[in-house]
């Protein structure tokens, strides 16, 4: 089957597998952060605008990027410096009002799991996320009868029964588009690349809280969370509170397995504010976990940053070797997941679960929220469809096919939009996706 069917046969089914986990109460857990965002309206214009007027004197191939962002000149530096390269990442600020006065705003949900728990929401899959932030904002952004969480008391609830126990905490989300012009005096600059920049004030996240009802709720419950997934240590920088909260999730995972040996625990991996923070990170819970997912980018900086293997992502076959070299370094049960733009990617042990079937479902809910702007309805994500596959994406499915990787990778074009209408929170909600496979 022509991996166009293979989509269509996906869809058909998604209805059922979403009926049937809703009637079974099989959710999807997923930890640990959650913040509100604040969605600016970027655009080139009023950058150019701000930049004649703060930094008329500047280079623009020369701004770059500081620690931690003080005034309007260092804001300002930073966006140029991540539009310019058309690259992902993030950045502390000490005061996002300064974001606020640049562009106009609105609310969003930010963090991994809650992401994909929305994005998964969107087309009544149930999941059960554990917030950090449960500021009034964020609990109203999760309104809806498919996501729970769990109470003091160790009730399954939804977020708006809630009252808030930790600071509210807010991010910045800069979205740049490809072609968009960068002008200051006579130099210009295009972008060369959609994509996001997240600017952080970083409060709770910095330690995040474990709400042990959570925890306790999973593991007596473990045959009704089909998959575990673990993420969002990414702003923690106290060395010892990261491993006091690795060694309580390693714990956790071992009480989850006993009582649901099928289970799934996925890690997302993502931009860590500290490189060693995130040594310690994947030393400690890559051993334990079934599968690891990361992008590109994480890719190719925990390969050649951290562990000097010299992967080039734009060869998949590179990219499968460097796979294999993170699962075999961390002992990873079961498998690595690459996901790109282009394509999705499974290295590893053939799994009971239908992983492409899942990798479609990820790269369908992705393209839907680029497309629309928000978690894509089912309506939305039958829209996908029509789209034409990526071509990189299917060149890489072609080399894959004819390498001697054929029978441990599965890779799946995504489907492809040059222009994306929002660049954040597609790979979250790629991940919420996948989870319905499990």
């Amino acid at each position: 089957m022509e991996i166009e069917q293979k989509y269509e046969h996906a869809f058909e089914e998604l209805g059922e597998i979403v009926q049937t986990r809703v009637e079974k109460k099989r959710y999807t857990a997923m930890g640990y952060t959650s913040n509100l965002d604040l969605l600016c309206d970027f655009r080139a214009e009023l950058l150019n605008q701000m930049l004649e007027e703060y930094l008329p004197d500047g280079r623009l191939a020369e701004m770059g990027i500081v620690d931690s962002i003080h005034t309007m000149e260092e804001l300002l530096s930073t966006i140029v410096y991540y539009c310019s390269r058309g690259i992902g990442g993030e950045a502390d600020i000490e005061d996002t009002r300064l974001v606020e006065e640049c562009f106009p705003f609105q609310y969003g949900m930010g963090g991994t799991a809650v992401q994909a728990a929305l994005a998964l929401a969107e087309i009544g899959c149930p999941s059960l996320v554990h917030l950090t932030d449960d500021s009034k904002e964020v609990c109203d952004l999760l309104k809806t009868p498919s996501v729970y969480t769990v109470s003091q008391e160790g009730q399954l609830v939804h977020a708006d029964k809630l009252s808030q126990t930790q600071s509210q905490e807010v991010h910045c989300i800069i979205q740049f588009k490809k072609g968009d012009m960068i002008r200051l005096g006579s130099q210009e600059v295009t972008i060369p690349c959609s994509n996001r920049l997240i600017i952080t004030k970083i409060t709770v996240n910095e330690f995040v809280p474990f709400s042990i009802p959570y925890f306790e709720w999973i593991e007596k419950n473990a045959e009704n969370v089909s998959s575990n997934v673990l993420s969002s240590f990414n702003a923690l920088l106290d060395p010892e509170v990261l491993k006091a909260r690795l060694d309580f999730v390693k714990q956790h995972v071992e009480k989850y397995r006993r009582n649901n040996p099928e289970g799934i625990v996925f890690f997302e991996d993502a931009h860590y504010h500290n490189s060693e923070v995130k040594r310690l990170c994947l030393e400690t819970v890559y051993s334990c976990v079934d599968i690891v997912s990361l992008n590109e980018d994480e890719l190719k900086y925990t390969l050649k940053e951290m562990y000097d293997f010299d992967v080039d992502t734009e060869n998949i076959i590179s990219c499968v070797q460097g796979a294999k070299f993170i699962r075999k370094k961390f002992g990873i049960h079961k498998g690595v997941i690459v996901h790109t733009k282009d394509y999705s990617m499974y290295v590893g042990d053939t799994l009971k679960a239908d992983i492409e079937k899942g990798l479609m479902y990820g790269n369908m809910l992705a393209t839907a929220k680029a497309q629309n702007g928000w978690y894509g309805t089912k309506e939305q994500v039958k829209e996908v469809l029509g789209f034409e596959l990526s071509p990189k994406g299917a060149e890489n499915y072609q080399k894959i096919k004819e390498s001697e990787y054929q029978k441990e990778v599965i890779l799946v074009p995504s489907k492809y939009i040059d222009k994306p209408r929002y660049t954040i929170g597609l790979g979250d909600s790629f991940v919420g996706g996948v989870q319905m496979c499990f």
